[in-house]
C-alpha cells in the first residue's frame, strides 16, 4: 500500500499537464507538526510506502525532518520530484534523511520540447544535473515519463536513456485530463494507439534489464497475462484500494486524478478517513458498470476509475480508454 502526498502546491514550473495546478503556494498548506500527526496516521492504517509528491515537494523546507520522521516509524519514504533542484547538497540530504528513492520527472530527450512543456528554460539542464547527483549519493532514482500524442515515438529511446544512466525503472504515465492537463485533452493517445504501447511495453520488460511500469494504464495487467509477461504487480487501478492521495492542505482523494474529496485530515484521523468513507467503501466492492461489469480481468485490471468518471461522472463505470471486448476472452 502506498499514499501520496502532495506536499506543498509551489512549484518552481508550470507544467502544461501538471493535475494539481501547482506554482503557488497554497494557503494553509500543512504545518510539520500537522504532518508528522497525519504520517502517524498512515502508518497506523497499514500503509507501506510515502510519496513525498508536489507541487515541487524540495521547495519544502522541513521536508527532511518529515522524511526523516516517516522512516523512524517504519515507513518508506520516497520522493516525486521535477528534478531540477537536486543540487549535491539536496541529494546528500535525502540520502541522509531516510528517503530511499526519487522518482524524477523527464518526458522528452529534447531539451527545446522538455522545457517548453515544463515552461522554464533551462529545466533540461538541470534535470541532467539532478540525475547526476543522485548517483553520486547513491541515491536510486527512475524516470517518470508522461506519454502523450506528442512524444509517444520517443518512448523506446527514453528507455534506452534510463538503462543508460543508471535508473532503477522507467515508469511510464498515460495522461489523465484533470488539473491544467484539461486543456491538452487532445494530446492523449488514441485508444488503438494507447493499446500498442501498452503492448510493446510489456514485451520489451521480456528482456530489459529494469522495471517498466506503465501508471494509469491498468490494462496493463491483462496484457502482460495475455502475453505470458511475468510482473511483479497484479492489480491495474489501484485508487481507493491500496493507494490514494493527500493535497497540500490535507483533503484526501481516491488518486490524483480522480477529485472526489474523502475528507480531511485536519478535522478527521487518516486512518480513519481510509477505513471508513462511503467512496472508498464502493470502489472497494469492486463492482463496476458497462463492459468492465463482464470482463474476467475486472479484479485485476481495474479500469481506471478517474477516466470513467471523468467522461461519465461515475467512478464505477466502464473505463472508456479500454479497446478490449470482453466477450472475446477465451
Amino acid at each position: 500500500m502506498l499514499v501520496s502526498w502532495n506536499s506543498t502546491n509551489q512549484c518552481n514550473m508550470y507544467c502544461s499537464h501538471c493535475y494539481r495546478d501547482s506554482g503557488l503556494k497554497a494557503k494553509h498548506e500543512l504545518q510539520t507538526d500537522e504532518a508528522k500527526k497525519m504520517i502517524l496516521e498512515i502508518k497506523k492504517a497499514g500503509f507501506q510506502i510515502m510519496i513525498f509528491s508536489g507541487g515541487e515537494p524540495l521547495m519544502r523546507p522541513d521536508l527532511f525532518e518529515l522524511g526523516s520522521y516517516a522512516s523512524s516509524i517504519g515507513l518508506r519514504p520516497v520522493l516525486g520530484t521535477n528534478g531540477s533542484l537536486i543540487t549535491k547538497e539536496v541529494a546528500n540530504s535525502l540520502k541522509q534523511s531516510g528517503f530511499l528513492a526519487a522518482g524524477v520527472s523527464l518526458d522528452s530527450l529534447s531539451a527545446e520540447k522538455y522545457n517548453d512543456f515544463r515552461k522554464k528554460n533551462n529545466a533540461f539542464d538541470k534535470v541532467m544535473e539532478g540525475f547526476e547527483n543522485l548517483k553520486i549519493a547513491q541515491v536510486p532514482f527512475q524516470i517518470h515519463t508522461t506519454i502523450m500524442k506528442w512524444n509517444a515515438h520517443e518512448l523506446d529511446a527514453m528507455t534506452d536513456f534510463a538503462i543508460q544512466i543508471g535508473a532503477k525503472a522507467h515508469h511510464i504515465f498515460f495522461l489523465v485530463p484533470t488539473g491544467r492537463g484539461i486543456a491538452i485533452e487532445d494530446q492523449i493517445v488514441p485508444v488503438h494507439q494507447y493499446e500498442t504501447i501498452l503492448t510493446n511495453i510489456i514485451r520489451r520488460q521480456v528482456n530489459c534489464p529494469i522495471e517498466l511500469k506503465p501508471t494509469c494504464a491498468p490494462q496493463f495487467v491483462r496484457i502482460a497475462e495475455q502475453n505470458d509477461v511475468s510482473t511483479r504487480f497484479t492489480r491495474g487501478c489501484l485508487a481507493g484500494l491500496r493507494y490514494c492521495i493527500v493535497s497540500p492542505i490535507g483533503n484526501v482523494q481516491p488518486c490524483a486524478y480522480l477529485d472526489i474529496p474523502l475528507g480531511n485530515v485536519r478535522e478527521t484521523p487518516f486512518d480513519v478517513i481510509w477505513r471508513d468513507n462511503p467512496h472508498l467503501q464502493r470502489l472497494r466492492t469492486e463492482e463496476y458498470t458497462g463492459k468492465c461489469s463482464q470482463c474476467a480481468y475486472r479484479k485485476k485490471c481495474g479500469g481506471c476509475r478517474a477516466r470513467a468518471y471523468y467522461v461519465s461522472g461515475d467512478y464505477m463505470s466502464e473505463d472508456p480508454y479500454c479497446d478490449y471486448i470482453p466477450n472475446e476472452m477465451p
